[in-house]
């Protein structure tokens, strides 16, 4: 197990990552209370990017969680990777450091404006480019899933504790497939028809989808991103990779390989696997990847 930086402890780091986190939520659920009222959704939404929304709850989240951070834990060596704050083109950090927080103030914005309670808030510490720490707060259910290497559980507002209950082994068409409501593409709906799994579950945020998983409520959730169309990014994966395989879970891409951070504008593109079995994590790729090459259903991919 990696060591925090000096003048860091691990049991008190976690408690101040609960406040910061529960003040986050409290945050989500303000606004979300207000969307539920046509007359503040204009004053709400900062951008008119249907395809990349931005909202005053991911700007006011941000910059509490960024502040809380910076003044709890002055001149510790670590940065501060946010997805509102990797938008402006002047903001740098150093991405060589080995502690870079990975910060999602809102995943799933298009839930969250639309309604549903498919949203969360998602911090993540990487060390040396792999997740350490992984906090996934989903306010609507009050579950703050936290995670730091082995060690996983879910807490509720009131104290009371939740440990994961992961599925047991099944076949892959015998799996509970957790998918996306507002990102999809035909080449993935051809694959989940080809597949024809037990049942699928639809909702936004990978943090929520994750979380299923680790419930056990889901099985699967498969990620497809096209070549030269939006993809996930960092700040999407980093918390739900840490929660999930400190479960017993895994996520990778679809060859098996442990997912990359920090390459060219964060991108998490191609095929992403997450799956409630890390011993059979490996068989389930395999199945997938000679579903897709059987059917050619993924471009620009050698899938010899």
């Amino acid at each position: 197990m990696s060591e925090l930086p000096v003048g860091v402890h691990i049991n008190n780091l976690i408690d101040d990552l609960k406040i910061f986190s529960w003040e986050a939520g409290k945050i989500l659920l303000y606004y979300s209370n207000l969307l539920k009222d046509s007359k503040y959704k204009r004053k709400i939404l900062k951008n008119t990017n249907l395809s990349d929304p931005v909202t005053l709850a991911d700007l006011k989240v941000n910059e509490i969680i960024i502040n809380r951070i910076n003044e709890k834990y002055k001149k510790i060596p670590w940065e501060i990777l946010s997805e509102e704050n990797a938008k402006i083109s002047k903001y740098k950090i150093d991405l060589n450091t080995d502690w870079i927080w990975i910060l999602d103030p809102l995943d799933g914005t298009k839930d969250f404006i639309q309604g549903t309670e498919n949203y969360a808030f998602q911090l993540a510490l990487n060390f040396k480019n792999t997740p350490y720490i992984g906090i996934v707060l989903i306010p609507n259910k009050d579950e703050l899933w936290i995670s730091y290497g082995n060690k996983v559980w879910c807490e509720k507002r009131n104290g009371s504790v939740m440990s994961p209950n992961l599925g047991i082994h099944k076949n892959l068409r015998e799996m509970t497939l957790v998918t996306s409501k507002n990102h999809r593409n035909k080449a993935l709906n051809m694959l989940l028809e080809k597949i024809g799994f037990k049942e699928v579950i639809v909702m936004g945020s990978i943090g929520c989808k994750i979380a299923s998983i680790v419930r056990g409520e889901s099985d699967i959730y498969i990620c497809m991103s096209l070549p030269d169309q939006s993809s996930p990014k960092d700040w999407d994966f980093a918390a739900p990779e840490a929660i999930l395989k400190a479960s017993g879970g895994a996520i990778t891409n679809l060859e098996n390989e442990k997912l990359t951070y920090n390459k060219e504008n964060f991108d998490q593109g191609g095929i992403i696997i997450a799956s409630n079995d890390k011993r059979n994590h490996k068989r389930i790729c395999l199945e997938i990847k000679k579903i897709i090459k059987d059917y050619n259903l993924y471009p620009s991919l050698d899938l010899v």
